[in-house]
């Protein structure tokens, strides 16, 4: 009898009920027979390994299937079959690996020392919560539980996954505080937020097959040197940007002080141009005779502005004093006659030209090749400019007549 009953659970291969809640179990046997019945659940898969490397594996489609184990039906088996027993038996490490999602994993720490990007300050923040997850890939999950060596206990398959589980967080936390441009104790603030981020993104765990489906009473703190520590650089920072905010200001207010004074000299120079053409018939030199008495008298007045009573008069009589002369110095001309103008000084004649096509240099009176200065003393061979002695202008090289008002130069 015992030995049909081995016989037949050799033939009938699946996970005992006690082992259900196992996220991983492993078949004791390494030995199969051909043509024996494996049962997988629809919560789990067959994984099968030989001589440490991935063979294959069996998944159901939601829901429980039974597999008869023979290379026609499963070609992988094909890798397994020992030719010492004629190709009745299959060699393997047979592994059935939970796929259901896996709940109430609580995780908690520090998560080492990293520079808050905002802040420029390294601290360590502590992370605490609960996460359920499932694997989705149980190949990629079975290689590197294979790889530690895992004893197959819930508990070390969990310690495993939380251990990777930290430094995913670890990576997608300075992740985000970079693209979002915030710092750890903004993101304290934002806790709902980073676990929905740690439902979508978890590098470590994908590596393995494992997603996250649920992340719950999840907290972000530091101790409270540390958080005092972010919130005084915090405040200093805020201190920096409102002074740079108030130089800002008053930079566009200098600026704006600047345009409003370039605009009124602007006015009064074209204010001051319809008068000399206006007023003072073209004569710039009347104008500017007349505007300099109205100063004057304005200065009088301003100067006589202390003293009560009588300094107002004073005031009065001087700014009249000053409207008066320029009044007399336009009305003593006659029409069409413009005040006499100092004359400028005759403009220094060209170097002579002397024999063999040199000039002679006014200076040192050496015969000097022609130029703009003397090559023996460095004096100016170019005859000086000539200004209009009506408006002022600069006369062209050689003209008779001021291309401004038509006057005409001086011989």
């Amino acid at each position: 009898m015992n030995f049909v009953k081995d016989g037949i659970q050799e033939m009938l291969i699946q996970r005992p009920d006690d082992k259900k809640n196992l996220i991983v179990y492993k078949h004791p046997e390494n030995t199969i027979p051909t043509g024996a019945q494996l049962t997988v659940d629809a919560d789990e898969a067959a994984v099968f390994f030989r001589d440490g490397g991935l063979v294959g594996a069996l998944r159901t489609a939601g829901v429980g299937q039974r597999h008869t184990l023979t290379s026609q039906n499963i070609p992988i088996l094909g890798r397994l079959v020992d030719s010492v027993t004629g190709g009745n038996i299959f060699v393997t490490d047979l592994y059935f690996v939970t796929m259901r999602p896996i709940y109430g994993q609580r995780f908690g720490g520090a998560l080492g020392y990293i520079e808050d990007p905002m802040l420029g300050e390294m601290v360590s923040p502590r992370i605490f919560g609960e996460y359920a997850f499932r694997i989705f890939d149980p190949e990629r999950f079975i290689v590197n539980y294979v790889g530690l060596q895992q004893t197959g206990t819930n508990e070390e398959v969990a310690r495993w996954l939380t251990g990777k589980f930290m430094n995913s967080v670890t990576t997608v936390l300075g992740e985000v505080m970079e693209a979002e441009q915030k710092s750890i104790l903004q993101l304290m603030r934002l806790q709902q937020q980073l676990a929905q981020t740690f439902l979508q993104r978890c590098p470590d765990l994908n590596d393995i097959g494992v997603q996250i489906t649920d992340v719950g009473e999840f907290r972000v703190n530091l101790d409270e040197e540390e958080e005092a520590q972010l919130k005084a650089a915090q405040a200093e920072i805020g201190s920096a940007k409102r002074a740079a905010r108030a130089a800002q200001i008053g930079i566009s207010t200098a600026q704006a002080q600047a345009a409003q004074k370039q605009f009124e000299l602007d006015q009064q120079f074209q204010q001051d141009a319809r008068y000399v053409q206006g007023l003072a018939g073209g004569n710039f030199g009347a104008y500017a005779a007349g505007k300099a008495m109205m100063g004057a008298g304005e200065g009088m007045a301003k100067g006589g502005g202390e003293g009560g009573g009588g300094g107002g008069m004073m005031a009065g009589a001087g700014l009249g004093a000053g409207f008066g002369m320029a009044n007399m110095m336009m009305g003593s001309m006659q029409p069409g006659q413009q005040m006499p103008q100092q004359q400028p000084p005759p403009a220094a004649a060209a170097a002579p030209a002397a024999a063999g096509g040199t000039v002679q240099c006014p200076g040192c009176s050496a015969n000097v090749p022609p130029g703009k200065f003397c090559a023996e003393c460095g004096t100016n061979l170019s005859p000086a400019p000539r200004f209009c002695p009506s408006c002022g202008t600069q006369g062209a090289a050689g003209a008779k007549f001021c291309a401004n008002c038509g006057t005409g130069f001086p011989a």
